[in-house]
């Protein structure tokens, strides 16, 4: 997909290629609130939400954006940005309210409506089968850890696509299976909250696993030509000094934090260090059953990446940049217990340059060296950017706009970037930004603001931010302006 040369009009423009696609990311619990309507049953993310401390403010995505009952106003949002794609997530216990069984009709029927209202206005839309939203009944069955999650998660794949497959045809299995193996059962900042590094690890090869089986439903239930895809949140990592014990921290976090799901999802094993680093947490050779590595390796037709900060590294304490490091300081909630098994001496440091509301460096060179990194390893994979985007402090103004320069500037740059790997020849198909909406923000609650659109929660409000503004018009002129 290389990129047109600039028009005599445009020429210092950065243009993307004429078929990029341009699209906004949601998921299920983060917006859609109707958690009791329908025959829809508790996630794990209803019960934590419950358990008091866990969630800031006690809050819920109870009512979340209301986007169940408000969808057709929000894909006439879309529709006014001229975007070509939307992705949202399915809720696994609106579909299937038990995690196992046969399909309820009145929660899949949401998803009908939905998608037909996105093709009736030309947006393509793009599904996550899973976005943390657990079947409570499956996790008090044991979760992720438990083998059997997975295999359920094959059935619940497959009821999604013969309901969905005649319309949809961009699929991805799960969504940041990082964050919810090691944030829900390593460091506890997420659903369910446990803190068992031993259980994160079983956990992942359960996602692991869990894809595998899924990608399989996909490929039985839909057309030929569909797509389907997994969403990392890859870790771009850097060594504090090119030293000896930061290079080996560098690598420790690069083996638990990414080549735990790409080199299974990509190569069909898992790396011989990730298993000798963790040989003491779990017994490896009764985790993974004969095949297990062959049905997660399945070829895949697209990689989404998800991109927010680079993550700065140290083996021992530094009197150099970031030598505040902390074993808690790695954007992931600062719980008590580490999410980094086999790596949980490892100290991390903040990056130098300005931060965003959750305190994450914006640094758009880590998204282009993550794009090129992945390029490199896997020459020719096509890759969508399926979430990259900032959280501020948005605040209308009398006149009720939100002027959010900063997020333009954040969403200029890292576009910039991935102009950059296109020129540089990676295969880059499309980029959504996090978020469409203001959503419920998991552990932080309603405190932190992602979306292009601002909503007013009382009153439910959506207000197009002047970000919004601006990604419709990078959007409709396939450009952005230079750097």
């Amino acid at each position: 997909m290389p990129l047109p040369p600039p028009t005599d009009g445009a020429a210092a423009q950065l243009v993307f290629p004429s078929d990029f696609l341009w699209g906004a990311a949601t998921s299920a619990y983060q917006i859609e609130g109707a958690t009791k309507e329908d025959g829809r049953t508790p996630s794990i993310w209803d019960t934590f939400c419950r358990t008091p401390g866990k969630v800031l403010g006690g809050e819920s995505g109870d009512h979340a954006a209301d986007h169940y009952h408000r969808y057709r106003e929000d894909v006439a949002l879309l529709a006014r940005l001229g975007l070509g794609a939307y992705r949202f997530s399915v809720s696994w216990p609106r579909v299937q309210p038990t995690g196992r069984g046969p399909a309820a009709q009145r929660g899949l029927d949401f998803y009908r409506r939905l998608t037909d209202e996105l093709l009736a206005v030309g947006i393509q839309p793009v599904v996550s089968l899973y976005h943390w939203d657990l079947p409570q009944e499956l996790e008090d069955q044991g979760g992720w850890p438990a083998r059997d999650t997975a295999e359920r998660f094959g059935d619940y794949a497959a009821l999604v696509a013969e309901a969905l497959g005649d319309r949809i045809g961009l699929w991805a299995t799960l969504n940041e299976p990082w964050c919810a193996a090691f944030l829900g059962y390593g460091s506890g900042v997420h659903a369910p909250g446990r803190t068992d590094p031993g259980d994160a690890l079983r956990a992942a090869h359960h996602l692991n696993l869990g894809h595998g089986l899924a990608l399989s439903a996909l490929r039985a239930a839909l057309p030929a030509t569909a797509q389907a895809a997994i969403c990392l949140n890859l870790h771009q990592i850097r060594p504090l000094t090119d030293a000896p014990a930061d290079l080996e921290a560098a690598r420790r976090i690069d083996a638990v934090g990414n080549r735990i799901f790409t080199d299974p999802i990509l190569h069909g094993r898992y790396p011989d260090d990730l298993l000798l680093d963790t040989a003491d947490l779990v017994d490896w050779d009764t985790l993974i059953h004969p095949g297990d590595e062959q049905t997660i390796g399945a070829p895949i037709d697209l990689l989404g990446l998800n991109y927010y900060t680079p993550t700065l590294v140290s083996g021992t304490a530094s009197d150099g940049p970031g030598a505040e490091g902390s074993r808690r300081a790695d954007g992931h909630g600062g719980g008590e217990h580490s999410p980094w098994p086999g790596a949980d001496q490892v100290l991390f440091h903040q990056p130098p340059g300005t931060t965003t509301q959750m305190g994450w460096a914006v640094d758009p060179s880590g998204l282009y060296e993550l794009i090129t990194d992945v390029s490199r390893a896997h020459p020719g994979l096509p890759l969508l950017i399926t979430e990259n985007g900032a959280a501020f402090e948005d605040q209308p103004t009398p006149t009720g706009e939100i002027h959010d320069p900063q997020r333009i500037a954040y969403l200029h740059g890292h576009l910039a970037a991935v102009h950059r790997a296109i020129a540089d020849g990676a295969a880059v198909r499309g980029y959504f930004t996090w978020s469409l909406l203001d959503n419920f923000e998991w552990s932080y609650g309603y405190s932190k603001r992602f979306g292009l659109v601002h909503v007013d929660y009382p009153t439910q409000r959506r207000t197009p931010k002047a970000s919004a503004a601006w990604y419709a018009t990078a959007a409709r002129r396939h450009a952005i302006d230079p750097l």
